[in-house]
Formats: C-alpha cells, sequence, structure tokens
C-alpha cells in the first residue's frame, strides 16, 4: 500500500491524547536499543539518552517514543536489551508508572503489533536479584499512532513512525529482518551502512519527505515523525512535516519538544566548557515556534 493509504488507515484509529499549554511532551525515535555490542548503534549515546531522560523525568514531561525504541531486527531477544540497558527501562518504568511513557510501533519493532508479542515482552521482566518476575510495563499497548489534540483551539498533531506505506519495512519486514540480522548486522561493522533505509539512503528519504509533506498538506494535519533519522522542524507557514531525527547520531540524540503552547527542536551532545572540561549539553536548533502559528 502507498503512504497515503497507510497514513489515512493509521489516522482512523489513532488514540487521541487532549492536551494543555501546561502540559509537556519529549518526543525522540530512533534509538535502536540493542544488546550493546559492537554493532549496537544506541551504545555510544546510551549515557546521553539517560542523562536527557532523567531531566525530562524531573520536569514533569510525558515521554513518547516514536517507533523503533528497540532493535529487535538485528536481535533476537527483547530480553537481551533490557539486561543491556537496564538502567534505561528502570527509568521508562517509572515514566510509565506515572502515565508519562507512551509508545510506538515501528519497522525495527514490528513484532509489537501483535498483542502476544508486547504482552510476552514487555508486562514483565525476570529480576534476578530477587529471583521473581517484576512489572515493567503491564498492560501496556504500543499504538502505530496517536493524535495530540491541544484542547485551547482543537488543532489536532499526528504522531506516527513514518515506516507505513514502506514495502521493505513494512509488508517484507522478515526479508529485511533476516538481511539486517545476517548480513548488515556485520557489513556494518566495517562500516558498510544498509543501502536500504532512509536513514543511509538520500533519495529514499528525500522521497519520503515529499510524500509525507504532501500528505499533511493534503489533510491540514501536521505529521510528526521518524524513520529517516534526520530532524525536521518547519517554520510556521511550511510545510506540515516535523521528524524527532534519531537517538544514534554519531556524536548527539535529538528530539522535539512541545510545551507552554510551543514546540522545538533539541540536540543533547558532550560539550566542553571553556575549561575544556566535557558535560552532557542540552541545545535549543530550532524554534520554540507556537502550536497555533501553523494552522
Amino acid at each position: 500500500m502507498s503512504i497515503p493509504t497507510r497514513f489515512d488507515q493509521v489516522l482512523a484509529t489513532a488514540l487521541t491524547l487532549p492536551f494543555t499549554a501546561a502540559d509537556k511532551f519529549i518526543l525522540f525515535s530512533d534509538c535502536h536499543r540493542g544488546d550493546n555490542g559492537w554493532a549496537d548503534d544506541f551504545a555510544r549515546n546510551q549515557q546521553l539518552f539517560f542523562h536527557a531522560l532523567r531531566y525530562y523525568y524531573a520536569a514533569g514531561f510525558t515521554y513518547i517514543e516514536l517507533g523503533d525504541g528497540e532493535e529487535l531486527w538485528e536481535n533476537r531477544a527483547f530480553e537481551t536489551i533490557r539486561q543491556a540497558h537496564s538502567h534505561i527501562y528502570w527509568l521508562l518504568h517509572r515514566f510509565y508508572a506515572e502515565g508519562r511513557f507512551y509508545m510506538l510501533v515501528g519497522n525495527h519493532n514490528i513484532c509489537w503489533r501483535a498483542l502476544h508479542n508486547v504482552r510476552r515482552d514487555l508486562d514483565s521482566y525476570y529480576n534476578e536479584r530477587e529471583q521473581k518476575r517484576l512489572p515493567l510495563f503491564p498492560n501496556i499497548t504500543v499504538h502505530e499512532g496517536l493524535i495530540l489534540r491541544y484542547t485551547e483551539t482543537g488543532d489536532r498533531w499526528f504522531l506516527l513512525h513514518g515506516h507505513q506505506g514502506d514495502l521493505l519495512a513494512e509488508r517484507c519486514w522478515p526479508v529485511a529482518r533476516f538481511f539486517a540480522r545476517r548480513v548488515w548486522r556485520y557489513l556494518q561493522l566495517i562500516g558498510v551502512p544498509d543501502p536500504t533505509s532512509p536513514a543511509q539512503n538520500s533519495h529514499k528519504r528525500r522521497k519520503f519527505e515529499r510524500a509525507v509533506a504532501a500528505w499533511a498538506r493534503a489533510h491540514e494535519l501536521p505529521v510528526i515523525c521518524g524513520h529517516t533519522h534526520r530532524p525536521a522542524l518547519p517554520k510556521p507557514g511550511g510545510a506540515l512535516y516535523f521528524n524527532a531525527g534519531s537517538c544514534v547520531h554519531p556524536r548527539c540524540i535529538t528530539g522535539l519538544e512541545i510545551m507552554g503552547g510551543q514546540i522545538l527542536l533539541v540536540k543533547w551532545w558532550l560539550a566542553p566548557n571553556l575549561e575544556g572540561l566535557l558535560g552532557v549539553t542540552r541545545e535549543e536548533l530550532d524554534g520554540p515556534y507556537p502550536l497555533t502559528a501553523y494552522f
């Protein structure tokens, strides 16, 4: 199916979350958390991500993960990932327990479209110290799409991962997973990128961005997604295509913040001060722009 057809289908079934100017959201995408091995792209940024997530937890943000949080193409079992990044899941559990965590499905964790896989992997985990199963995300729903509705104006924002409509990523994902697990996992160790991924294929990425922008314009509905790994925050009056970027950039993670009735693009990175000491820094890359300016 085409991107317009699949986006229409996801929109029709998306959960609506009302919010006000007092609410705060952080949107990250494409963490691709793996087994903390050589092929785990998230490993080099895990401390950046953990620090950023602690900041947002303390500041009262709701965290929405826009898909591909886990790298379940290259890794067979979620439990391996959870153990490798247990500190991350400890904090995500705290978000979820307070009703401040929403998870969207992406192509690299597409197996969680099946409810029995979600219940098996995400409801609980085995705690070695206590030698019993403890709650992780009990009864969580892994959404395909969400709608954020700004109660002050009734304006809506459509959130999804963005792989929908991609033949290889969605319809033929078992084939793509086979090559990721058996071929690209090892080739990337010597610097060979996956040419089928929009994150690596600039032609495919531009084609995707044009298609999503056209759909958003036709529906007069801003779209916030991930998938391409390239962040995007348009100026008001421009395209209604937004992208949170990814958490596997070589030296940083990027995300979108929504707070105070505004949206902005941020970067977290390890930056030296004037004395040469390194510290985790939050940098505003673009914005903030009023949400109402896009309607």
